[in-house]
């Protein structure tokens, strides 16, 4: 490939890591606060936030880009820039799928730790931030791995926005070369690069929340 082909390729896998990250962070923030709501106390909360789960966790993240992107500045007449409206449907979408980590990990820590917080007259918020999340975080680490490895592939989606992404950027490189099997090579090793980058930073993670819980 000529130079100005490869800094195309360069320049989608930069926008695609900016992607990985912003959404990354939303999800991050909307599995927390959903996951949490999932097993309070009040049957309502744990409503409202079972209707979130299944409705995003129930549909296509594409569909929701095209909601975020083509349908909603028809209907409210604004329109946000595609790295935005990507970042908005990924993180609400794969927040879903996150908030399922953090209620299946908070119900999996021994009750009897909970009740040692009541016992110490701890309120419900002191109890889950001193009791049940730090022994409840490490446990999510895994599955939370599989996760982003899973958005960083669902950030090629917005490529059907025009927004130059790695698999947009990849595209364009084939159309101009009118060769696939070379461009797809190197874009299959980019992202193999990012994702094995990200396993080993959440493995790492991982063994430094669990031994901060051994400690």
């Amino acid at each position: 490939m000529t130079a100005g082909l490869w800094e195309l390729v360069l320049k989608g896998t930069w926008t695609t890591l900016q992607l990985l990250v912003l959404s990354a962070l939303l999800a991050a923030a909307v599995s927390f606060v959903v996951g949490v709501a999932r097993v309070h106390r009040r049957w309502f909360v744990r409503f409202l936030a079972g209707f979130y789960t299944e409705v995003f966790r129930g549909t296509s993240a594409l569909v929701m880009i095209f909601w975020v992107f083509f349908v909603l500045p028809v209907a409210f007449g604004w329109q946000l820039v595609p790295l935005w409206a990507g970042t908005l449907a990924l993180g609400l979408t794969y927040g879903a799928y996150g908030s399922e980590i953090v209620r299946g990990a908070l119900n999996a820590v021994d009750p009897a730790q909970n009740e040692g917080g009541v016992a110490l007259s701890f309120t419900p918020w002191q109890r889950m931030r001193l009791v049940l999340l730090p022994q409840a975080v490490p446990e999510m680490v895994p599955p939370f791995c599989n996760l982003l490895i899973e958005l960083l592939k669902g950030t090629a989606l917005v490529s059907v926005m025009g927004m130059g992404d790695l698999a947009f950027s990849g595209n364009l490189v084939r159309l101009a070369l009118q060769e696939s099997s070379e461009i797809y090579a190197y874009i299959l090793l980019i992202y193999f690069a990012i994702a094995f980058v990200l396993t080993r930073l959440m493995k790492g993670l991982e063994n430094r929340l669990k031994a901060g819980v051994a400690r």
